[in-house]
């Protein structure tokens, strides 16, 4: 039996509900790199806010948001390099943009416009990029943790210092994938880190019910490898985790499992509602649990930002946002032809006839 303490059952957690850190244990990075990872935070908060609005209104298809989720997303994101890969599973689509995926792009995909990269064969919200490592995700639920697996082995085949970062939610934990992709990774030691955003809900399946274990974390361990548990919504406590993680894979020390915990805030898609299978008095009581809040009174209490330029943080991403939508809800859609471009190598006569309208 694990003692309660253990890193793959306790809840480690270095900033406080209220925003309060205990400075022995605030990860040593220069206040700029803080300031970017809470505007990274603030940009998901923002853009969720807008393009949820956007699928309400009729105007893109379908949308999945991160609402309470942001710490999680953009303080792993934050511990890679420029040459590693990061794996993403729904919720992951701001550290994209953390990592240099403008938004303009972003907002193409949602579109899905001749500007789109993927050209509207992707459904929204299904952003990818080589430039900034960053794969593009699979609805098929842990269908990309092998993937960020086989990233990492080649990486240690061809010896490169890479490492690669594979997102999943607590629901993945239930797939084949998620099994297959920890047992492989930790046989061969390979050089990446899983990021279980336990937010409590897969779709409208409880996380008590996906699994028997004491937490999710504690899986690595059956897999010969470190899991570790972390408060979801501390900026600073995922952060440092992440870092230790990604050091560690790097230097040949193999995977490790974080699990972050976290909520659910919003509906799991634009398409669900979360109210017909849940108690909402919880996510009210998660609501006091804000992780952008947290972190805005930290760098508060710093004098890393002061009232003024957050303000204005939050007035330039509103209007970065509208920008963007603006200017690429003006884009006409693909060309007809871009329907069986990349999917034949050689098209079929019959659909060249088809797309002439013969």
């Amino acid at each position: 039996m694990l003692s309660q303490d253990h890193p793959a059952l306790a809840i480690d957690q270095i900033l406080d509900e209220k925003g309060i850190a205990d400075p022995a244990r605030v990860p040593r990075v220069p206040p700029a790199e803080w300031v970017k990872m809470y505007q990274g935070m603030v940009r998901i908060r923002v853009m969720d806010e807008r393009f949820m609005a956007l699928q309400r209104q009729g105007r893109i298809g379908f949308y999945g948001e991160a609402r309470g989720q942001e710490a999680a997303v953009i303080g792993t994101a934050a511990a890679l390099g420029h040459e590693d890969w990061l794996v993403p599973a729904l919720r992951e689509a701001g550290a994209a943009l953390y990592r240099g995926l403008p938004m303009r792009t972003f907002v193409a995909q949602l579109f899905g416009n001749a500007n789109d990269v993927t050209l509207g064969h992707q459904m929204p919200c299904h952003p990818g990029t080589r430039a900034v490592r960053y794969v593009t995700m699979s609805s098929c639920v842990a269908n990309q943790l092998p993937q960020a697996a086989g990233l990492a082995w080649a990486a240690k085949i061809k010896k490169d210092s890479v490492v690669a970062m594979g997102y999943m939610g607590d629901g993945a934990t239930s797939a084949e994938d998620f099994h297959v992709a920890l047992n492989f990774s930790g046989v061969l030691r390979l050089p990446v880190v899983w990021i279980c955003q336990n937010n409590q809900w897969a779709i409208s399946s409880p996380s008590t019910v996906q699994t028997a274990s004491p937490s999710f974390a504690i899986k690595a361990l059956a897999y010969g490898f470190e899991g570790v548990r972390v408060d979801g919504n501390d900026l600073l406590a995922i952060h440092a985790a992440a870092r230790a993680a990604v050091d560690r894979a790097r230097a040949g020390g193999g995977p490790t499992l974080i699990e972050a915990v976290t909520y659910r805030v919003g509906a799991h898609t634009s398409s669900d509602d979360p109210s017909r299978y849940r108690d909402e008095r919880i996510t009210e009581a998660w609501k006091a649990k804000d992780p952008i809040a947290r972190f805005r009174n930290w760098l508060l209490q710093q004098g890393f930002i002061d009232v003024a330029s957050d303000e204005r943080l939050r007035a330039d991403l509103d209007a970065e946002v509208r920008s963007a939508i603006a200017e690429e809800e003006q884009v006409g859609p693909p060309p007809n032809h871009s329907l069986i471009e990349h999917v034949y190598a050689e098209v079929p006569r019959t659909l060249e006839h088809q797309l002439r309208g013969e």
